[in-house]
This record gives structure tokens, sequence and C-alpha cells, in this order.
């Protein structure tokens, strides 16, 4: 029996960062951005010059968080104060980001990868990592 694996091509991981960092631009944010496919493992990185440095592994963690439960990590904090027993278990998993700018990339609804946007507000990953998925639905 043969497995179908669903992947990002590179070129469109790279499509996603550079989205995603010429939105930032736009608003005059400093990110990181990573994409990695639906395994976990790094496909794309960007980084905006003068991205506060912990931006590049806490973008990694956000994609890898949001990869590895098939959810948003904005998510999180609800999640977290519905069932406040479950950050006991996330707390021992190395790479575990749980604040907004995570979320999983989506090709005909099966997870092909994730983006995780820092640097900036919360917000203002989430926005970052929402417009690298859009060019997505609208490339150039």
């Amino acid at each position: 029996m043969l497995v179908h694996d669903s992947s990002l091509h590179w070129e469109t991981a790279n499509a996603i960062a550079t989205a995603a960092c010429q939105y930032a631009t736009k608003h005059n944010l400093r990110i990181c951005a990573w994409v990695l496919d639906r395994h976990g493992n790094p496909i794309a990185m960007q980084r905006i010059n003068n991205a506060p440095l912990p931006s590049t592994e806490i973008a990694r963690g956000k994609a890898f968080t949001a990869v590895s439960f098939g959810f948003g990590t904005h998510l999180w904090q609800e999640r977290l104060a519905e069932k406040p027993h479950l950050l006991s278990g996330l707390n021992v998993q190395e790479g575990i980001v749980m604040f907004g700018g995570g979320l999983p990339i989506k090709h005909n609804g099966e997870i092909v990868g994730a983006i995780g946007i820092s640097g900036a507000s919360e917000a203002q990953d989430q926005a970052c990592a929402e417009a690298g998925i859009a060019a997505l639905d609208n490339p150039s």
C-alpha cells in the first residue's frame, strides 16, 4: 500500500513567507516568518532586518505548534482556560508556543504545513500569518 503525502513545494513556502514579510514591511513591522511542512520540517524562513533576535525561534515554535495540533496558536488561551491541566503536559514539550502568530496551512481541507510569525504584537503577528496564507488564494 502506498501513502499519499501532500506537501508544500519550496517555492510555495517561500511565496507564503514573502507575502507575510511584505505585509509586515507595509505596516513597518520587523518580523521573522517560518514555513514548515506537515511533518514540522522547515521549508522556508525569512527575517526582516532588525527583527528581535528571539523572534526567529519563537516563530518556528508557533509554526511547529500549529502544524502539530492543527489549529491556530491564538486559540490556545481559550483552550487552556477550559482545560488548564493541559498546560502541565505541554510545558515539557520543547518548541510549543501558545500565543497568536501560528496558523496551519491547508489545501483541500488537508493540513500541508504551517506558518509562524514573531517579532511584533500578537495581533500583528497573526495578521502577518494570515497575509502569508492569503497568498495561496491570490498568487501574483
